[in-house]
């Protein structure tokens, strides 16, 4: 697996985004002719359902109910994370971003061959989808409020995600 990193983000005007950082994990899997379905087991295995394939929303939402894992299995994109003066970030085939609940992102452009397996912790599978702007204050409380997952969505039980989202001494649950 290639390198984790990590991007905190302020509140934005338009959406709530969370006090836990977006992971980013660059190569988390070999690019490959059948990676959709290697990220579909992956997810699956460590308990996120809910799976989906498609591509990234061209406007800025969020979850305000459930933290999100986008896997990259064809293609590349050029995402906005955090609402409108939030960083561009570049994320292709292979790479995997979690998203806490209340995080903004929006596609701003990519390839022809775009394919997003995207999924969420179990007991969050159908997440509501709020424009920038939408759920007003109270949108930030409810990201606040969601569960951490049990598991990383790539390395599992004691994965980045984990360590990164975990209070010092916390469990998640």
């Amino acid at each position: 697996m290639g390198k984790v990193e990590t991007l905190a983000l302020a509140p934005g005007s338009d959406v709530p985004n969370s006090a836990l950082p977006v992971v980013l994990y660059r190569a988390a899997l070999p690019s490959g002719p059948d990676l959709a379905t290697q990220f579909e087991r992956r997810f699956a295995e460590n308990g996120w359902r809910g799976l989906w394939r498609n591509g990234i929303f061209a406007y800025h939402h969020f979850h305000d109910d459930a933290h999100e894992v986008l896997g990259i299995a064809a293609g590349h994109a050029l995402v906005q994370l955090g609402g409108e003066a939030g960083p561009e970030v570049t994320i292709e085939a292979g790479d995997v971003v979690v998203l806490p609940a209340g995080t903004g992102h929006k596609r701003l452009s990519s390839s022809a061959d775009l394919l997003v397996i995207g999924g969420y912790p179990e007991g969050q599978e159908r997440p509501a989808i709020l424009s920038g702007g939408e759920g007003g204050a109270d949108a930030a409380a409810r990201s606040a409020a969601v569960p951490l997952p049990a598991s990383d969505p790539v390395e599992g039980a004691d994965g980045a995600l984990l360590r990164a989202w975990r209070p010092a001494g916390g469990q998640a649950g």
